[in-house]
């Protein structure tokens, strides 16, 4: 069997099924008929992650200009208002601005909803298939299909089409083989390590919360339904063998003690799933180095840390400009196509780069993990402390609403700056001889400062250690 369409996707997940919806709605002069397009996914049961969980207002806004804003309905959706950040028993309130509303929700719940708008998409069938390899041609090494498996059956398919797109996640089968020697290897430093607590109330309701845990990484909880909440450890690369015993001695004494009873029940009923936190740096498709006829899509192209919450953002982004990009051209010319990625890659860089910068930049500020960290961890603290514009501006580049490299260069570095300036101005606790179990609260000395200073330089090259790579990954362009 075989079937002939203008574009196959492969991979049902959120990219995936965006794109097909949205392919749907192509109209163009160049074309006499409606797009015909196949999507192709291994399983279209409800997947079971703990990612994907938590849309920012940019992701939100994304669905609307998709026409795909309903997915969020009848799915016990929560409404999320912005973010509280806790630090030993003290909370920063970061709310979003204007109103803006993101949305968290079990993550198959949200697919199904975006499966259910592709199958009913003018154009579109959804096939489930396991895709087993790409065809090519063999002269000019062009993709022209895909061989896929239907359940139950050991016959493989040929599909084929103008045009592949590969959008089948973080564990893409396909990434090396459209990349070619363009390909990038994705690194992976830490976890997430997730649970599910029930009927439990977070220290601001419908607001994500991030825990500092001194000596480990943050942990992320969000209402994902009326009843649940997800619960997020992040943990260092290599994952302990007793990851209940880590999280109930290293994490849990640190968490609100509201949160206690909950984290013990789920930790003992239910087994403890986990993700890794990998980083992937978008490189420029359409090459000479790259496959002819396809292209990657979504986690299969781009990764960043769940920390911050964008992947879904930065994957509706893509899909709303390439789904108009793809109506514009003849898939067939693949000197059009070409010009086509180009046009896209730098189209979403600033959204993109930013949320992919800040992911992993935000991660090392709170994990912590050394001492200058540390110090540039409690200055980020107490300058969302601040209120005004010092909330605004981090929390409108972590919702998508300000796409700005630049400016997230400037509050990255203005809290490496505050950092130092809080070192030498701002108390801190000093265990005395005569009291070891209560530190004082004590702000330096003026001998102290030499010292301080010799401190304050290395604190700063931190920062710009963490900042500098992050930022060289994102302007590469080989």
């Amino acid at each position: 069997m075989s079937g002939q369409y203008d574009v196959l996707i492969v991979g049902a997940g959120i990219a995936g099924s965006a794109l097909a919806h949205a392919l749907s709605t192509v109209t163009s002069k160049l074309r006499a008929s409606p797009l015909r397009v196949a999507l192709l996914e291994r399983s279209l049961a409800e997947p079971d992650r703990i990612v994907g969980e938590l849309m920012q207002p940019a992701g939100v806004a994304s669905l609307q200009k998709l026409g795909l804003e309903s997915c969020l309905e009848g799915i016990d959706a929560i409404p999320e208002h912005g973010y509280c950040v806790v630090q030993s028993g003290q909370v920063v309130h970061i709310p979003y601005p204007d109103g803006r509303q993101g949305r968290s929700f079990h993550h198959g719940r949200f697919v199904m909803a975006l499966r259910e708008h592709a199958k009913r998409a003018r154009g579109v069938d959804v096939v489930e298939a396991t895709v087993n390899e790409l065809i090519e041609c063999h002269h000019t090494k062009r993709v022209l299909g895909v061989r896929a498996t239907r359940p139950n059956s050991t016959e493989r398919e040929s599909f084929f089409a103008d045009l592949v797109i590969i959008a089948d996640g973080c564990f893409s089968n396909f990434r090396n083989a459209v990349m070619g020697k363009a390909s990038r290897e994705s690194s992976t430093k830490s976890h997430f390590c997730g649970v599910i607590l029930k009927d439990t109330q977070l220290p601001i309701p419908q607001h994500g919360t991030v825990a500092l845990v001194q000596g480990h990484g943050p942990v992320l909880l969000y209402q994902i339904s009326e009843h649940d909440t997800r619960m997020l450890v992040a943990v260092k690369h290599p994952v302990p063998q007793d990851l209940k015993g880590h999280i109930l001695r290293n994490v849990v004494p640190q968490l609100p003690a509201s949160l206690h009873v909950a984290i013990h029940e789920a930790l003992g009923k239910d087994r403890i799933r986990r993700m890794p936190n990998s980083l992937l740096p978008a490189v420029e498709q359409g090459g000479r180095y790259t496959k002819e006829g396809a292209i990657l899509l979504g986690d299969a192209w781009n990764m960043r840390h769940p920390l911050t919450g964008g992947g879904m953002t930065v994957a509706l982004h893509d899909v709303v400009i390439l789904s108009k990009l793809l109506a514009k051209v003849d898939f067939r010319n693949w000197d059009e196509m070409s010009n086509l990625l180009s046009s896209w890659y730098w189209s979403r860089k600033p959204l993109a780069s930013t949320i992919n910068i800040l992911s992993f930049a935000l991660y090392d500020l709170f994990g912590a993990d050394g001492e200058h960290l540390a110090v540039l961890q409690r200055g980020c603290f107490k300058y969302l402390g601040l209120g005004g514009e010092c909330v605004r501006g981090p929390v409108s580049l972590l919702a998508g609403i300000s796409p700005s490299p630049s400016l997230l260069a400037y509050h990255f570095f203005a809290v490496a700056f505050y950092s130092i300036w809080v070192m030498f101005f701002h108390s801190r606790p000093v265990v005395s001889k005569s009291n070891l179990d209560k530190p004082l609260m004590m702000s330096p000395q003026l001998w102290e400062y030499p010292g301080l200073a010799v401190r304050g330089v290395k604190v700063f090259w931190t920062a710009c250690v963490v900042f500098g790579p992050l930022v060289w990954s994102e302007i590469r362009w080989w």
